[in-house]
């Protein structure tokens, strides 16, 4: 199974995208942090990504693609993917599809976990991490037991400097500038899959993998 996952910010789809990693084995292919390793590692598309980043400038998207690639070449994504991060507009879903069509490798759906405007900015505003153990909880949908104190370590917990609102009001009006093309573009192919963020999370995933399965029936003619 082969995925775009799409997502606003605080719409759960790390959440959900580690969960499908799970399930059916296949590697979560995150953009940011193919450009960390890459870098790290001094590979020619790394070094020349890197003289990008250090002159202050985004790293053009033939470079990502070109790292795409690599990586989907690995023999984990021999039986599918999901990618993370990219792409982020029409520009770029084209050329993926393009690049993806290539390889053999074309996408089977675009996954998108569907949540309100309202609800996403609750989740950010109220969001707070442990600054030992890293777990992270919310002030409104799922408090810690003590204010301030993370119920598994003891830590402190912190609220992250950039879930303000102002912050919060440009990240999301970014994401919905970017992400509408995206939406009819996959949709205009029936590969979009739009699926309720709102709930418990094992309740989304169900329905997410519902979903996925109902697909993979097709495709094989069971």
């Amino acid at each position: 199974m082969r995925i775009v996952l799409l997502g606003a910010p605080g719409s759960g789809k790390g959440t959900q995208g580690q969960k499908l990693v799970e399930r059916y084995g296949i590697p979560q292919v995150s953009t940011g942090d193919l450009l960390r390793a890459a870098v790290s590692d001094g590979s020619a598309l790394g070094r020349e990504a890197k003289g990008y980043m250090d002159a202050g400038q985004l790293v053009p998207d033939s470079v990502v693609l070109g790292m795409i690639r690599e990586r989907l070449t690995r023999p984990d994504a021999a039986r599918g993917y999901i990618l993370d991060g990219f792409p982020r507009n029409l520009v770029q879903a084209e050329a993926l599809d393009q690049m993806l069509a290539e390889t053999g490798q074309p996408l089977d759906l675009a996954l998108l976990i569907d949540v309100d405007i309202t609800t996403l900015k609750q989740r950010l505003l109220g969001r707070l991490t442990c600054s030992a153990c890293g777990a992270v909880y919310n002030s409104y949908t799922s408090p810690p037991r003590r204010p301030g104190v993370c119920d598994q370590c003891g830590g402190e917990l912190v609220h992250r400097a950039d879930d303000n609102e102002a912050t919060i009001d440009k990240r999301l009006g970014v994401y919905e500038a970017q992400t509408m093309p995206l939406i009819e573009y996959y949709a205009g192919d029936n590969r979009l899959r739009r699926i309720a963020g709102i709930g418990d999370i094992d309740t989304i995933f169900a329905a997410i993998t519902a979903d996925i399965e109902a697909r993979l029936s097709q495709q094989t003619g069971r």
